[in-house]
C-alpha cells in the first residue's frame, strides 16, 4: 500500500513538470493555441525587399504587431499581412512604412498615425504605403550618373 501511494505521487509529480515545460515551450517559441490576442491588417507595397515573415511592426518605436505572410498579389504589388495586438486602434489614414533598423539592415514596418476619426477594421487596407529604400540602385546610379 506504501508503494502505492509513493508511485502515484511521483506519477503526478512528474506530469506537473511535463506540463509546465509543455506551457513554457509554447510562451516562448511565440506560439498562440487559444485565443488570438491580434488582428489582421494588410497594406500594399511596390517593394518589401529584405522584409520577412515575423519582422516587427512599430509605432513610435514600440512594438505593436508582427508581418503575418508576404505574398504577390494580381497587380504584381507586395501584398503584407500584419497581425496588430488587439488593444491598438488604428486609424484610416495611418502610413506604413518599410524602415530599416540599425546598421545591419533588418527591416521593418514603421507605421504613423493618422487624425482621421475612422477606425480600420479587422482585415481591412491601409491605403498610404512608402516602400523601402534600395541602397544598392541609389548608389548604381549615383557612381554611373544617374543622379
Amino acid at each position: 500500500m506504501k508503494n502505492t501511494s509513493i508511485e502515484t505521487s511521483v506519477g503526478i509529480f512528474v506530469l506537473i513538470g511535463l506540463v509546465c515545460v509543455g506551457y513554457l515551450t509554447i510562451k516562448l517559441g511565440k506560439m498562440e493555441l487559444i485565443g488570438d490576442n491580434n488582428y489582421p491588417v494588410y497594406a500594399k507595397f511596390q517593394s518589401v525587399s529584405g522584409l520577412k515573415k515575423g519582422s516587427h511592426v512599430e509605432m513610435a518605436g514600440v512594438r505593436i504587431g508582427t508581418i503575418d505572410s508576404i505574398s504577390l498579389d494580381k497587380e504584381s504589388k507586395a501584398l503584407v499581412k500584419m497581425k496588430i495586438e488587439k488593444g491598438l486602434v488604428l486609424t484610416d489614414d495611418v502610413i506604413a512604412s518599410v524602415k530599416t533598423a540599425g546598421m545591419i539592415g533588418d527591416k521593418y514596418i514603421r507605421i504613423s498615425p493618422g487624425g482621421s476619426d475612422v477606425i480600420l477594421k479587422p482585415g481591412e487596407m491601409i491605403t498610404e504605403t512608402e516602400s523601402a529604400v534600395d541602397l544598392e540602385e541609389l548608389i548604381s546610379k549615383y557612381v554611373f550618373g544617374g543622379v
